[in-house]
């Protein structure tokens, strides 16, 4: 399993996995749910952690999904920071995959367990530094799997974008240098698929982020 000083995260094990859910508007249609009028948010433990070029571990029997995201690394401590000043907070961007135990997820009513398997939580390829990407809220998102186009938008389908989650969520939470962000998943994910789609021994998914990279990593069952 990759650490997140492999990942050249400012530290090496982050204080925090944050996710936002149903922040795309596409994903929302596709799942026939509304729009939320606040960031939704849930945690990955960090054991969930890998990276490029490894393989996501799934237990026998647990149907499991895949979610393109854009991953976001915080810089330096953030509490009640403006959404004018929020970017100014970020070290840098990855590309994730959150994956996910849909069977665990609607058997709880939410969503932890299902989202911090071991393994569950890929990052990569590398940490792009902030100053590199000049619109977070302008990058396209693609999921290929096995070769095949499954997910393929924009982060400016995003509901809340990078400078309101991080603005929203340091009203009640400090974030630290390290803490890394999801920022939510676009339409195309397996389980509302006709039929549904889940990841299987052997299957490939890569996920691509302009101007941030692939990640590409190698489903195995255990």
């Amino acid at each position: 399993m990759t650490t997140a000083t492999d990942l050249q995260l400012p530290i090496a094990v982050p204080s925090k996995i944050v996710c936002v859910g149903l922040n795309y508007r596409d994903h929302a249609i596709e799942a026939g749910l509304e729009v939320p009028a606040n960031p939704v948010f849930f945690a990955k433990w960090p054991n969930s952690l890998t990276g490029p070029d490894t393989e996501i571990l799934v237990p026998e029997g647990v149907r499991t999904d895949f979610e393109a995201e854009l991953a976001v690394v915080i810089g330096r401590k953030a509490r009640n920071v403006s959404r004018e000043e929020a970017l100014d907070y970020v070290a840098g961007y990855l590309c994730a995959n959150d994956v996910s135990a849909r069977d665990h997820q609607f058997e709880d009513g939410q969503w932890v367990r299902a989202k911090s398997l071991d393994t569950f939580c890929p990052l990569g390829p590398e940490l792009v530094p902030a100053d590199q990407i000049a619109d977070p809220q302008n990058l396209g998102i693609k999921l290929w799997l096995n070769g095949v186009l499954m997910q393929d938008s924009s982060t400016a389908e995003m509901v809340f974008g990078v400078a309101d989650i991080i603005s929203y969520l340091s009203t009640t939470a400090t974030l630290e240098p390290g803490d890394v962000i999801l920022t939510g998943t676009p339409a195309g994910v397996g389980v509302f698929r006709n039929p549904p789609v889940g990841l299987k021994d052997g299957d490939v998914v890569t996920v691509d982020i302009e101007h941030i990279g692939s990640l590409t990593n190698r489903v195995r069952t255990i």
